[in-house]
């Protein structure tokens, strides 16, 4: 989650931060508009709250995971270009990053940083292949969501285990985050909580598409995507028509091809999970529709809409885990307990007057210090007996 540098272009360094600032603040929204979970205690119908997802829902993350993805090429290219092996460090480097995931996990039970800190050290093998188009392969197999598609095919063939209520659905910690106090919250989240995340991202398959994503993050950076867009004008037209194409159509036919799959009422799960698979390919053809019209801004006059995002791309660690640090005790019964006393529109419009805020401090930020304070502490940590300067020395 931390800045991707790069050895090219401050351009090429500002585009990555956009798009991370981008993604940042469509997991705030998501995040506000579920009252930080709490929402899935008494969900309630709202126009707010469905545009929200619509916008959002599935593709922040992912966004998130491709520009990891981009950062790890960006480390280990400098590192090639001195001639270092930065596997090593790196490995250590998702270490301290899955310590401060942990961390803020005992506060946000959602919380994606450990998560992307534990696939990330698949990236060092895979990074050893030289060859793209394997890399490229491996990608579009994570993309299938293999494990859902099981899933799918078992419950069709009457498997016991497939044609059960996945785990997931089953959440101990709900009752704890709407009445219990602060111990109680912080136990929950020690364990039972994370337990039923991890459910979920194995059983919907987002582990797997998350780590699809860190390997195209990585071919784009090898290929020179971000560095020189321009070289990829009709390459990128193509893309965007393809994934506009499967994004509407999986949008519009999605529920229409589930009827003619015609499930019995006995196979309620392997229904389910083809829904399931539908919604998450449809996220992935927007992720790739935001990514690609999101560079066509970039290169033009909208520049200067985007801009304003590249700051919050550099510290977002930083203001991803302040977010939690604030709005928890926001919403939850050990603070104000607010979870239950607001609608979605009054809880989406504090968010984007608080997102607004977070882009105003991250400006001021980034112009006197070069690091975010987790982003600091990370570096620091990476390269301990390091001096890694807090403050921005003069020009």
């Amino acid at each position: 989650m931390g800045a991707a540098g790069t050895s090219g272009p401050e351009a090429r360094v500002a585009l990555v931060d956009a798009l991370r600032g981008y993604a940042l603040m469509g997991l705030f929204f998501v995040h506000m508009s579920e009252l930080f979970e709490l929402y899935w205690a008494h969900p309630e119908e709202s126009a707010v709250h469905d545009v929200v997802f619509a916008l959002f829902a599935g593709k922040a993350y992912a966004l998130f995971a491709l520009c990891f993805g981009f950062s790890f090429f960006v480390m280990m290219d400098r590192a090639a270009a001195r001639d270092t092996d930065f596997s090593g460090r790196f490995v250590w480097r998702l270490i301290l990053l899955a310590l401060i995931g942990w961390l803020h996990g005992l506060v946000y039970r959602g919380d994606i940083i450990v998560v992307l800190a534990a696939l990330g050290l698949l990236l060092v093998p895979f990074n050893r292949i030289r060859d793209n188009r394997i890399l490229a392969g491996a990608a579009a197999l994570c993309f299938l969501l293999p494990f859902p598609l099981f899933r799918l095919i078992a419950g069709l063939a009457g498997a016991a285990w497939a044609n059960q209520p996945p785990h997931h659905w089953t959440d101990p910690a709900m009752e704890t985050y709407v009445s219990g106090g602060l111990a109680d919250f912080l136990a929950m989240n020690l364990w039972s909580g994370q337990a039923a995340k991890w459910w979920f991202y194995i059983e919907t398959g987002r582990l797997t598409l998350i780590f699809g994503l860190f390997l195209t993050g990585l071919v784009l950076g090898r290929i020179g995507f971000f560095a020189a867009p321009e070289r990829f004008a009709r390459a990128r037209i193509w893309a965007l028509a393809a994934a506009l194409t499967a994004g509407l159509a999986l949008s519009w036919g999605a529920a229409a091809l589930v009827e003619a799959a015609g499930f019995t009422e006995a196979q309620a799960m392997p229904r389910q999970a083809l829904e399931s698979l539908l919604s998450s390919y449809r996220d992935l053809a927007w992720t790739a529709v935001s990514v690609l019209v999101l560079v066509a801004l970039w290169r033009g006059a909208a520049r200067v809409l985007l801009a304003p995002f590249a700051p919050a791309g550099r510290i977002t660690l930083t203001l991803y885990v302040g977010q939690s640090l604030v709005f928890v005790p926001f919403f939850y019964n050990f603070g104000l307990g607010l979870h239950d006393d607001l609608g979605q529109g009054q809880v989406v419009a504090l968010g984007a007057a608080a997102f607004a805020a977070q882009l105003l401090l991250a400006a001021f930020w980034v112009r006197r210090v070069p690091y975010g304070p987790l982003e600091w502490a990370w570096r620091a940590g990476t390269y301990p007996g390091t001096r890694v300067p807090f403050r921005r020395g003069p020009a």
